[in-house]
């Protein structure tokens, strides 16, 4: 018999839910002059501290450009990817993506998931469509060129791609390379992440180190048949100067879905399908007993009232449907848990009534005396 006090170490209740790290990027590009020991062709590169990083990268190619773009905007985690110059273009397609492919296993790797995807100056169709085949399977989104040489071209490029994880942007600013928005929209993107999150859009924020814009986009608040209004309605985001400073201005994504229109709704989504499952990590493989279901749920939800308190969520919950769960499939160590959960939306249209009255003079003659 013990005489004294035994301490007992429960591991049973609620777990908290870490936040994701969303802020990093994936860059793909070519640097010929780069340093070959440091930004070896066709392999994964963790980078720290971008500024240093520009010091090795060489002068040529799209690389020390986009990465001097993102540095305007932010000092972000990278994971990079150096890929060979080729002079024809089907083949140095084929090089960026395969390069893209190298993001797929980079949290193995090198213990970070690239979220934020492009490949700056290169992104052909044929490249942006596997960008976003790679962006699906990271959870991330891709920020792209819409190539076209005016809106109805770009409008109509646009129509080729239907998917939640992709943002085309047009035109570019000036004084860059081709390519030099997308960089700048990588690295705010990045940037709001770490400052506001990663439920505020790209849209409206002030981007960091331009002097212009290279091709005309007519642009007013009060109006609907801007260029735009037009490509902002087409699913294309585009530049536009007001309040003192340049901007990305369009929220939305080319999902074929309208619940994933907005870029937040889609990297909402994907953020916390993440953090749940991470966050349930230590569930798995322990016995199904009705305090382990328990347990999940409340887990899930102490996560989702969070958000809601932070303002990244409008409203969620998880619950247990017993019509989902048969004893058949828990004796076999299946469980399904149910959760839903309504994103924060942009407030993309305003609208304000203006009325012209005469009460106010109702008054006057007071006001006269006075």
């Amino acid at each position: 018999m013990l005489h004294g006090i035994k301490t007992n170490v429960l591991t049973e209740g609620t777990r908290a839910i870490a936040d994701s790290s969303t802020a990093v990027i994936g860059l793909i590009g070519t640097a010929p002059l780069a340093d070959g020991d440091v930004f070896p062709l066709a392999t994964r590169v963790l980078i720290t501290d971008v500024r240093a990083a520009l010091a090795d990268i060489g002068t040529t190619g799209t690389l020390p450009a986009a990465l001097a773009a993102i540095a305007d905007q932010a000092s972000p985690v990278i994971v990079l990817v150096r890929v060979a110059v080729d002079a024809d273009p089907a083949d140095q397609a084929d090089l960026v993506i395969a390069g893209a492919d190298l993001l797929l296993s980079a949290e193995t790797q090198l213990a970070v998931r690239p979220r934020i995807i492009g490949a700056p100056g290169l992104d052909t169709a044929p490249v942006t469509a596997h960008l976003v085949t790679v962006a699906k399977a990271l959870r991330g989104m891709v920020y792209a060129a819409a190539i076209g040489a005016n809106v109805a071209e770009v409008i109509d490029y646009a129509a080729d791609f239907g998917d939640r994880e992709l943002m085309l942007i047009w035109p570019e600013f000036t004084g860059g390379f081709a390519g030099d928005a997308v960089a700048r929209a990588l690295g705010l993107r990045a940037q709001i992440d770490q400052t506001q999150g990663w439920h505020k859009t790209l849209s409206n924020v002030v981007v960091g180190g331009v002097t212009g814009i290279a091709t005309d986009v007519t642009f007013d608040f009060q109006s609907e048949t801007t260029d735009a209004a037009l490509l902002n309605t087409a699913g294309v985001t585009t530049l536009v100067r007001f309040g003192g400073g340049f901007r990305f201005w369009g929220n939305r994504t080319r999902s074929e879905e309208p619940l994933f229109a907005f870029e937040s709704a889609t990297r909402t989504s994907q953020v916390i399908a993440d953090e749940i499952a991470y966050g349930l990590a230590w569930a798995v493989d322990k016995p199904m007993t009705a305090r382990l279901v328990r347990d999940i749920v409340d887990t899930i939800n102490a996560r989702l009232r969070k958000l809601v308190s932070q303002g990244r969520l409008i409203g969620a919950k998880a619950w247990y449907d017993p019509a989902l769960n048969n004893p058949t499939d828990l004796a076999a160590g299946k469980l399904v848990i149910d959760y839903d959960f309504t994103p924060a939306a942009p407030l993309e249209g305003l609208e304000l009534n203006q009325r012209i009255t005469d009460r106010y003079y109702a008054n006057l003659a007071q006001q006269v005396a006075a």
